[in-house]
């Protein structure tokens, strides 16, 4: 199995882990830190970069060539949208729908599916393709888990600040490829000096370097 989609069991393990969190049952019905959502809802959403990928992985492969990482978030609706566009309040919708059983069973959705994943993941090839849910376009297996771990370590941590728990901590294989996926999406976006000068030069460093 590649070093990616280790690194991605391991980010799904953790995802399920705060899912199940007491302190996220506490807090199930109110607000989030996001706009828009609800604790219930971005725990769902959480959940959903691991209960959605066996749907992805039993699709039928995609046709045609696969498109770069970086350049899959060139086509996605959601950048950029306003909070009330329509694919916003799908992705909304798609959270509660995802948590509409409740906490105990986001959880245990969460880790069985981690569970058919260390299988399924071990099967596939090598050069697998996927079309990702905002397709239809194809990716590698490997780049589109990218996009998981990424979804992953920013939700993690907006729902651990929702309900006052320290963001869990990737380890490096987690966390070194969602950094370098933001850097060259935020380079993309603001050009190579402004995010070196956010990096080094807080004298020089421009108001943001967001990568979306």
């Amino acid at each position: 199995m590649s070093a990616i989609r280790e690194a991605y069991l391991q980010a799904a393990l953790s995802a399920a882990a705060l899912v199940g969190d007491p302190a996220v049952a506490a807090a199930w019905a109110g607000p989030s830190a996001l706009a828009g959502f609800t604790v219930a809802g971005l725990a769902g959403h959480l959940a959903a970069q691991v209960v959605n990928v066996p749907k992805v992985l039993r699709a039928p492969a995609p046709d045609g060539p696969p498109v770069a990482l970086a350049d899959h978030y060139s086509r996605v609706r959601w950048i950029g949208a306003d909070l009330d566009a329509d694919v916003n309040v799908q992705i909304r919708a798609g959270g509660e729908a995802v948590a509409v059983g409740g906490p105990a069973a986001l959880a245990e959705q969460t880790g069985q599916a981690v569970r058919e994943l260390r299988t399924l993941l071990a099967e596939e090839p090598a050069d697998r393709l996927v079309s990702p849910p905002a397709g239809p376009w194809a990716m590698t297996l490997d780049d589109f888990l990218v996009t998981r771990l990424m979804e992953i370590a920013v939700h993690g941590d907006d729902l651990a600040y929702s309900v006052g728990l320290p963001t869990p901590d990737q380890p490096p294989a987690v966390i070194g490829p969602v950094l370098a996926l933001l850097s060259e999406l935020a380079v993309r976006r603001h050009g190579q000096a402004a995010v070196l000068r956010a990096l080094t030069r807080a004298e020089r460093a421009p108001a943001s370097i967001s990568a979306f």
